[in-house]
């Protein structure tokens, strides 16, 4: 594996971590807090994991331009920003509803989680979308 591998690894585990969330939100509506916890901390890891793909990778390689232009351009752009701002907003209310499930806090847990799994799993999939346009088109 070579560092220009490791965009399409990102990706991928971006995808794993959507799978991994969504899994987990069926497994709690279900009632399944085992299972539900395990695949919630397999996002996190997951996560964590892709994280310091993408810190290897950029520091290597630093910023891609992307070259498409015209409406692709205003496209990327549009769903770039938002993932970048929420990216880096997400990680605090991320750790904060896992520290509350895993030391059985279940409301404050709740309460946070209705806010933290959708904008995770925007997050997830934009980081997906990005690497396509970014790496694919």
């Amino acid at each position: 594996m070579s560092i220009t591998d490791l965009p399409a690894v990102n990706a991928s585990l971006n995808a794993i971590s959507t799978v991994l969330l969504i899994t987990g939100w069926v497994l709690i509506k279900r009632g399944d807090r085992r299972k539900h916890k395990a695949c919630m901390i397999s996002a996190l890891i997951t996560s964590a994991l892709f994280l310091t793909s993408y810190v290897i990778y950029h520091a290597q390689v630093g910023s891609v331009p992307f070259r498409g232009t015209g409406w692709i351009r205003t496209l990327y752009f549009s769903v770039l920003i938002p993932h970048v701002i929420l990216a880096a907003a997400i990680v605090p209310p991320i750790l904060i509803t896992a520290s509350r499930g895993l030391t059985a806090k279940y409301d404050k847990h709740r309460r946070i989680a209705r806010w933290t799994l959708p904008l995770w799993l925007y997050v997830s999939v934009t980081g997906v979308i990005v690497y396509l346009m970014l790496y694919q088109l």
